[in-house]
C-alpha cells in the first residue's frame, strides 16, 4: 500500500499531466470565443474578454456543419453496431467451437491486422465503385462492418467465460444462438462497451476513405467538412477552431460515457489466450 505522502504526490503528478493533455482543447475552446483581433493580440490572451459567438454562426453559414455531424453519427453508429454483431459471432465460433483449420484461420485473420489500410484502399474503392455505392452511406459503412481486432478482443473475453455455463445451457435445451444472446453477450458488456467506444471514435475520425468516395456535401463527414472550412476560411482561425470544437463534442461525450467500459474491456481478457 502506498503511503499518504506518496498518494498525494501521485495525485499531483496525475493532475499536472491531465492539465497538460487537456490544455490544447481548453485553449482551442477559449480561442473559439475570441474575435479575430483578440486571437492575434500580443502577449497571447488565454481567456476571452467576452463570449463572442460570431465564429460559431460563421461556421453554420459557411458549411452545412450539422449535416456533416449527422452523417458522421449515422456512419459511426452503423459501423459500431455492425462490428459488434459480426465480431461477436466470429469470436463465438473461435472460442466455443472446435473445427478443422481453426488455429490457421484465426492466425490468418489476425495477420490482416498487419496490412495497412492504405494498401487496400484502392481495391476497396474499385469494388465499391463497381457496385455503384460511391457517394452513399453504404459505401462509407459496408467495408468496415467487421475487424480482426474486434474478433480478437471478443474472443479473448469469451475465453474467460466458464465452460460449465455452456454445458448447462445445452442441458437446458439452449441452442448456440440463444446461449450467445442470453448468456454470453450480457456477460460480455465490458468487452462490447470497449469495442463500441473504440470503433465509434475511430470511424468518427476517419478521413481518407470518406474523402475518396464522397463527392456530394450531403454525404460528407465531419473530418472532410472541417477541411472544407479551413479552405474557405484560411485566415479565420476563430471560425476554424469553432468548427473543431463543434465536431469534438460528440466524440468527447462518447469517450466519457464509454471510458470505464473501454479500460475494463481492454484488460479483462488479457490473462487468458
Amino acid at each position: 500500500m502506498l503511503s499518504k505522502k506518496k498518494r498525494i504526490i501521485l495525485y499531483i503528478i496525475n493532475i499536472i499531466v491531465g492539465l497538460m493533455v487537456i490544455f490544447p482543447i481548453l485553449y482551442a475552446l477559449s480561442l473559439s470565443f475570441m474575435t479575430q483581433s483578440e486571437i492575434f493580440e500580443f502577449p497571447l490572451r488565454f481567456i476571452p474578454k467576452g463570449l463572442y459567438f460570431g465564429n460559431y454562426s460563421n461556421v453554420i453559414e459557411s458549411v452545412p456543419i450539422f449535416r456533416f455531424i449527422l452523417n458522421s453519427f449515422i456512419v459511426a453508429s452503423s459501423v459500431t453496431i455492425g462490428q459488434i454483431v459480426t465480431t461477436s459471432l466470429g469470436a463465438y465460433a473461435f472460442a466455443f467451437y472446435e473445427f478443422r483449420g481453426k488455429k490457421f484461420l484465426f492466425i490468418a485473420i489476425l495477420a490482416t491486422m498487419m496490412i495497412p489500410g492504405e494498401a487496400i484502399i484502392i481495391a476497396n474503392y474499385l469494388t465499391i465503385s463497381s457496385w455503384e455505392w460511391v457517394n452513399s452511406y453504404r459505401g462509407l459503412i459496408v467495408p468496415y462492418l467487421t475487424s480482426a481486432m474486434g474478433i480478437f478482443l471478443m474472443r479473448q473475453f469469451y475465453l474467460t467465460i466458464p465452460r460449465e455455463l455452456r454445458e448447462a445451457s445445452i442441458i437446458d435445451g439452449c441452442n448456440s444462438l440463444q446461449f450467445l444472446l442470453r448468456v454470453v453477450m450480457p456477460i460480455s458488456r465490458p468487452a462490447i462497451g470497449a469495442l463500441g467506444t473504440y470503433v465509434f471514435l475511430a470511424t468518427w475520425n476517419q478521413y481518407m476513405w470518406p474523402l475518396l468516395i464522397t463527392n456530394d456535401a450531403e454525404k460528407r463527414t465531419v473530418q472532410i467538412g472541417i477541411s472544407m472550412l479551413q479552405f474557405s476560411e484560411s485566415q479565420a482561425f476563430g471560425v476554424i477552431l469553432a468548427g473543431i470544437v463543434m465536431i469534438l463534442i460528440p466524440s468527447i461525450l462518447i469517450f466519457i460515457v464509454g471510458q470505464k467500459q473501454l479500460i475494463k474491456g481492454m484488460t479483462s481478457g488479457a490473462v487468458k489466450g
